[in-house]
């Protein structure tokens, strides 16, 4: 590092605080081990390849035991039960509640047992200070989710307001103790990675959404900023019905700002950017997954044009880095980063 040029870490809070920094910051959620392991052979987790690759921050969860249930199912503390699939995360296939009773009933588990934090206090030990260290906490959506499946879920959504009432307050008591205990181990950003969207639009009516989810969305984010935490939404999707409850809710940036869904990184930097940074958006469904290295290049430089521009932007896929992802196609978003990514921003 020059001695003009930042840590990632402060490139990072730069950019979430919507000011310029050296350069466009970039990390990923997830990067496939099958891209890994074609990158950097041998490579043994997500965070060694986030370091050897020069990403600006790694990442880390608050830990949870899982018990095998079946041939590649397990079950989670939580109580949901998870298949293996062929990316890194399972889908959730079994759910435990299903009533108002069943919640009365529910006991979630004891979040506050200090070895569910041990790999965060290791990330803040060897990064703080240098790469920024993001945890993955939730909001409103996925841990009501988690707990009565999707399905169940968006019928209760039209037929058991109370349930759903009931379920996203508990997500949200749920959530601000874990972040109390990630800020108290020196942790400065959180995310959240519950999909409001597809690609046609919200899963729910906006009048839904702001009846059920965005006063929830804004308890919980305050939460988070009492405690010192900058919050990262991630939603993937059409948000355009409900983009500008997300924006009230306070939250410091959004995430991925799908291309596939519609929405336009220029457009929505143009709306909301003097309110949040934006983290996006280069398209890994189709182009990173069937394009040419050119063309992921071409993109780069779009997103870039239109993200970069008076800061508060990080450059991302417009979701993860999945299996199918070409590593040649991530490379080459990369090297245009490095090209074209210090400011000030000349293209």
């Amino acid at each position: 590092m020059t001695n003009d040029e930042l840590s990632s870490e402060e490139r990072i809070l730069r950019a979430l605080r919507r000011q310029e920094p050296d350069r466009v910051p970039h990390f990923e959620w997830v990067v496939d081990k099958k891209v890994r392991s074609a990158l950097l052979p041998g490579c043994a987790s997500h965070t060694e390849f986030a370091v050897r690759m020069g990403h600006d921050a790694v990442l880390a969860e608050v830990s949870f035991l899982r018990e095998r249930v079946g041939p590649g199912t397990w079950k989670t503390e939580w109580g949901y039960v998870v298949q293996d699939s062929e990316e890194e995360h399972g889908i959730e296939i079994e759910s435990p509640l299903r009533s108002l009773e069943d919640l009365d009933r529910y006991s979630p588990p004891h979040l506050q047992e200090r070895w569910r934090y041990e790999a965060i206090e290791k990330a803040v030990e060897l990064f703080a200070g240098k790469k920024a260290v993001i945890v993955h906490l939730n909001d409103v959506f996925s841990l009501p989710r988690y707990f009565l499946g999707y399905e169940n879920l968006l019928m209760a959504i039209a037929a058991d307001t109370q349930l759903v009432r009931a379920l996203v307050d508990m997500s949200v008591e749920l959530n601000l103790v874990m972040a109390r205990e990630v800020a108290a181990r020196g942790v400065k950003i959180v995310y959240t990675g519950d999909d409001y969207a597809g690609e046609s639009g919200p899963l729910m009516s906006p009048s839904h959404f702001r009846e059920l989810f965005a006063p929830a969305l804004s308890r919980v984010v305050a939460g988070f900023k009492e405690l010192g935490l900058l919050a990262i939404k991630h939603t993937d999707g059409n948000l355009w019905p409900i983009i500008d409850m997300i924006v009230d809710s306070g939250i410091d940036c959004l995430d991925p700002i799908d291309p596939m869904a519609g929405m336009d990184l220029g457009e929505v930097k143009a709306k909301y950017g003097s309110r949040i940074a934006l983290k996006g958006n280069v398209d890994c469904s189709r182009l990173m997954t069937f394009g040419s290295p050119v063309e992921v290049e071409r993109a780069t430089m779009d997103a870039l044009r239109k993200g970069a521009p008076g800061g508060g932007y990080i450059l991302s896929s417009s979701n993860s880095i999945h299996s199918s992802v070409k590593p040649e196609n991530y490379m080459a978003m990369l090297r245009t980063l490095a090209e074209h990514g210090r400011y000030p921003i000349r293209l």
